[in-house]
């Protein structure tokens, strides 16, 4: 069976069979990982997935694990140092895009709200689809654009329909594995259960 992308990669074809398509564990005040993931993203517009994948482990440590409170504080110095750190993407604009999204997710926390809980107000009806290649995909559904609107009413930038949407898929949001993949046929294979995001909605951002 075919994956739907990875295969000729170990990094690559780990992260398709292991977190691609699958909900975070937790989801708490500081949602790092959420923040991670958008962040990532940010930093993958115009480049290949497997480019930041690689650098990961240097992202996590430049940013502190992603962790929105820390990164909200960074000033200039950090910027320029980031711009010297030869581990990750030295982009000023992705960079200082990743400090002020940081800001916004505060700003969110303040106002009762959460990363977590915007993105699963945007889930489509439609969580499952089974196409037969990649290419079959869209560049991005009607709910990504929504929550890329979303998101940037909310002060985010670097957040377009694309990107959101390919967020969306790595977040398990929507389950768009191929007909072919054997992950796919991994989570047909499960049982019937309540699903991570549909709970997610009922949570306040101070829950773990």
């Amino acid at each position: 069976m075919a994956r739907c992308f990875g295969n000729g990669d170990d990094l690559y074809r780990h992260y398709h069979d292991t977190e691609w398509g699958v909900p975070p564990t937790g989801f708490g005040v500081n949602e790092a990982e959420l923040f991670e993931r958008l962040s990532l993203e940010v930093f993958q517009v115009g480049l290949s997935w497997l480019l930041i994948l690689r650098r990961r482990e240097a992202f996590r440590e430049a940013f502190a694990g992603f962790d929105p409170a820390i990164v909200a504080e960074f000033d200039d110095s950090v910027v320029e140092d980031l711009i010297g750190n030869e581990g990750i993407i030295r982009n000023r604009r992705k960079i200082e895009a990743t400090i002020t999204n940081a800001q916004r997710v505060l700003a969110m926390h303040a106002e009762g709200e959460n990363l977590a809980g915007l993105f699963a107000a945007h889930r489509p009806s439609q969580i499952v689809t089974r196409r037969h290649a990649y290419e079959d995909l869209p560049a991005y559904i009607d709910e990504a654009v929504e929550l890329s609107k979303a998101l940037k009413r909310r002060g985010f930038t670097f957040v377009g329909p694309t990107n959101v949407y390919a967020l969306m898929q790595a977040l398990g949001i929507v389950d768009d594995h191929l007909v072919s993949c054997p992950v796919a046929e991994q989570l047909d294979a499960r049982p019937a259960a309540v699903d991570v995001w549909d709970e997610v909605s009922e949570r306040t951002p101070t829950e773990k």
